[in-house]
């Protein structure tokens, strides 16, 4: 009979010399080893103090470059009855092989069998059963050494077999490697396939399986051909780097009949991994969901939470062991919203192009451009807005960080006369000035909008002496399309359900802890798409804005907060104005104008009608 006791009953006076093991302690490493074996599946499956004959490594066999604990490759074994049928339990069973022959490192008991939790078997399970898999877990839950047991069951046991171990870097790849190098060492020479090569970055056996571990950048795997792909922490992969990858490596995946992909992280915000995680969830993509939270693991309550997060913070415990998708907490569009953003995929694609619906007789379209120097650093975009009606709507968006700004300005003027001749509007920045020249003066598209300064009210949307074509991304433009964007989202008055776009609103975050700093992207992540909707919100404050297209959607937001509320008592700041508030707006002409009242305004009006006025 082992001794062991709970960690509630661990007293030091009397347990002196006895060590932690998950929630228990125990008195010796033969009472931890009767334990392990006693909650295996197969509880009369061989030990070391059961058949140690089994776990011994003859001395006459040849090592692997004088490593002891590795066979060499292409050399005569003779099977005992036993082993043969341990040979043939461990090929049908990932589990039984696991539980059986599989050691693992403790810190204070040393080299143990590897008992899985009940939530590990399921995973092995999945992965054998299902050729796509994706695993959202908490983290120190065992997934990586769980992701290995599998993965070395799976080139012992499946003969000509190339695994990729991929990671967001490099040297985390090499690591999960080194992890299954440990675990190989430590079988007997009866399970293992002789050893052709074997270094940090790669495993060759003699029965022609191999694994390979490089990070998950497009350009480490291109041109490999791989029959499991393992894809470790893929939340944090950049996704320039996520994108490039699925576009070279993927296609070899989905491409065979049998060829397995598996990916496991934990979140990190609402990006690709959230992408395909929900598309899982939803069926809409082959991948198995496989979701493991933080209390499944044995040895975790409400006492062990408590103290992560008084370690650490709430949000940070949500996002890494509740395995929420929470995203930054500066984003310029509130966590909340974008957690609800719905995104769809595009019903048709041309030349770069998404579209999300068809061009529609007698609407009005607006077509916001941002231009890049067409040098692959940063991305050429534009998104198309159906401005008919309130909302406006999202329809169509292109990006692209090959197209030359020389071929750009034809580019946009076809794409905006198939939709009804729309307006364009162009960041005139850089060589946005190029394309803007080349659209007026060459092409002669006249739906070219244009600014002009208005003095104390800055740029403003219109024509007349003094304009000029497009806009110039000043700090108060991007402050006000910024102000106007976040209101305009939140309040559903734009709909986007593009998921390019909404990734980089994902990563769209300010930039310092002041409240008048600027939003931009994340580093490794870009702002394009979003640029195009932060100067359309900005057009969307102007007065000129409700001439062209008769909309108001200051008013139109105003008039729904209060509806919102007319069943009950109206808030002081929806109250008439009689009511004391003093509102400030500046005509066209640049004049300041503002009404009797004391000083103080409520919180909600700077963030919902900055740069509208709340009179209309």
């Amino acid at each position: 009979m082992s001794e062991y006791i709970t960690k509630n009953e661990y007293d030091s006076r009397h347990h002196n010399g006895w060590k932690k093991f998950g929630d228990h302690f125990f008195k010796s490493k033969k009472d931890l080893l009767e334990y392990l074996a006693d909650l295996r599946v197969s509880k009369d499956a061989p030990t070391m103090l059961s058949h140690p004959e089994l776990f011994e490594k003859p001395k006459n066999v040849s090592h692997y470059i004088g490593n002891p604990n590795v066979k060499n490759a292409f050399q005569d074994l003779e099977y005992t009855p036993e082993q043969l049928r341990e040979y043939k339990k461990c090929m049908e069973d990932p589990i039984y092989f696991a539980e059986t022959y599989m050691r693992i490192m403790s810190v204070d008991f040393g080299e143990i069998p590897f008992t899985l939790y009940g939530f590990q078997r399921d995973m092995i399970t999945d992965f054998k059963n299902n050729r796509f898999n994706i695993s959202k877990l908490p983290r120190q839950s065992g997934k990586s050494t769980t992701s290995v047991a599998f993965i070395l069951w799976f080139i012992l046991f499946n003969p000509g077999k190339t695994v990729g171990i991929l990671a967001n870097k490099g040297e985390l790849a090499q690591e999960i490697l080194g992890r299954l190098q440990l675990a190989y060492e430590n079988l007997p020479f009866w399970l293992q396939q002789g050893v052709v090569s074997w270094n940090k970055r790669s495993v060759s056996l003699e029965n022609g399986s191999k694994v390979i571990a490089t990070s998950s950048s497009g350009s480490a795997a291109r041109g490999m051909s791989f029959s499991l792909l393992f894809l470790d922490e893929f939340a944090f992969v950049p996704p320039n780097d996520a994108e490039d990858f699925f576009r070279s490596v993927y296609p070899t995946i989905s491409s065979g009949s049998d060829t397995k992909m598996i990916v496991v992280s934990t979140p990190k915000g609402m990006n690709h991994f959230y992408k395909m995680w929900t598309e899982a969830t939803s069926k809409k993509s082959a991948f198995n969901p496989i979701e493991i939270n933080w209390w499944d693991v044995p040895g975790r309550d409400e006492a062990w939470k408590e103290e992560q997060i008084a370690n650490t913070s709430e949000d940070q415990f949500r996002q890494e062991f509740e395995c929420q998708f929470i995203g930054s907490a500066n984003t310029l569009i509130s966590p909340t919203k974008l957690s609800a953003m719905p995104f769809i995929d595009p019903i048709h694609k041309h030349e770069e192009v998404d579209y999300h619906e068809q061009v529609k007789p007698d609407h009005n379209y607006i077509i916001c451009v941002d231009v890049a120097r067409g040098i692959r650093l940063d991305y050429s975009a534009f998104v198309v807005i159906d401005i008919t009606n309130v909302p406006y709507k999202v329809v169509a968006k292109f990006r692209s960080n090959e197209i030359s700004p020389m071929i750009l300005p034809q580019f946009v003027a076809n794409i905006a006369k198939y939709f009804n001749n729309a307006w364009l509007l162009v960041e005139s920045n850089d060589l946005g000035g190029q394309v803007l020249n080349d659209l007026a003066y060459e092409i002669e598209y006249e739906n070219v909008l244009r600014s002009v300064s208005k003095g104390r009210a800055g740029n403003q949307l219109g024509g007349g002496p003094g304009s000029k074509l497009g806009v110039t991304t000043s700090h108060a433009v991007k402050t006000n399309g910024c102000s106007n964007l976040k209101s305009l989202i939140e309040a559903d008055k734009l709909i986007v359900e593009d998921y390019d776009v909404y990734v980089e609103l994902t990563t769209f975050v300010r930039k310092g802890e002041s409240s008048n700093a600027s939003f931009a992207a994340e580093a490794g992540t870009n702002d394009d798409l979003v640029m195009c909707l932060v100067i359309f919100s900005w057009a969307t404050g102007c007065e000129y804005w409700k001439e062209l297209t008769e909309s108001d959607p200051a008013k139109l937001m105003y008039k729904q907060k209060i509806e919102e509320q007319e069943d009950d008592s109206l808030p002081i700041g929806f109250a008439p104005q009689s009511s004391g508030y003093r509102v400030e707006s500046v005509d066209q002409s640049g004049d300041l104008w503002t009404s009797n009242g004391p000083d103080d305004l409520p919180e909600w009006y700077s963030d919902l009608y900055q740069n509208f006025d709340p009179r209309l």
